[in-house]
């Protein structure tokens, strides 16, 4: 079968193919994205300049957003639009269990409430979940993705600033054992958001969401920072 050739454009120009969606979704949200990675907590974080009582405080937090996205994600495993990216190897809340409990000891939910800024980002999941599935693929991606990707970089941190046992309890959040390739898995998954079938008012509206979801992400490290200023 003959390849499919660039469309003319009224001029008789040809006209370059539109970019993938993964790649639309990737570049409008990039501002936002670097805010969130270059937060003032972040940059500590990262820097070795914080305890691990801030990291487990980060931790607390995460585990508030990844209940939210995994415990409505069995409502939608059948829908069109959000059920092909719930997969179980993604699943992040049991090993936020075992990180915390090797954090804070059996007891570590004891007292335990989420930083305004987390339960405001948890509530937006939950809402998306239930009534806009394609705003619940916009959390996915930037949490998932970013799980895979830079997320890779806090565990080596991790690991060698607080003496977690490289891949052990403590950083368990980040370490996929049932992707055994993540440079394909990622790849896939870009796949997905290209084929994402709804249309391309809709797709700007994914765009705009998963913007939402770094800002919202960013307002939890404020509150982070402010929690934990570094000493003069």
């Amino acid at each position: 079968m003959e390849a499919s050739r660039p469309t003319p454009s009224p001029s008789g120009k040809r006209s370059d193919p539109p970019p993938p969606f993964s790649t639309v979704i990737r570049t409008a949200s990039h501002e936002q994205h670097t805010e969130a990675e270059n937060s003032s907590f972040m940059s500590d974080l990262l820097g070795g300049r914080l305890g691990v009582a801030a990291y487990r405080r980060y931790t607390e937090q995460l585990w508030f957003v990844y209940r939210a996205l995994e415990e409505t994600s069995g409502t939608l495993g059948d829908d069109p639009v959000a059920g092909p990216f719930i997969r179980p190897e993604l699943a992040r809340t049991t090993e936020l269990e075992r990180d915390l409990t090797h954090l804070g000891g059996s007891s570590w939910q004891s007292g335990l409430e989420p930083l305004p800024a987390t339960a405001a980002y948890a509530d937006r999941v939950r809402a998306c979940a239930r009534e806009w599935p394609a705003g619940y693929v916009a959390h996915h991606y930037t949490r998932y993705l970013g799980d895979l990707s830079g997320g890779q970089i806090i565990r080596g941190t991790a690991e060698k600033t607080w003496g977690f046992a490289r891949k052990g309890d403590g950083v368990r959040f980040y370490v996929f054992e049932d992707i055994g390739n993540p440079a394909a898995f990622k790849r896939e998954y870009r796949e997905l958001l290209d084929a994402l079938p709804v249309d391309d008012l809709e797709k700007q509206r994914v765009v705009d969401e998963c913007k939402r979801a770094f800002a919202l992400n960013s307002a939890v490290f404020r509150e982070l920072g402010e929690e934990f200023p570094l000493s003069a």
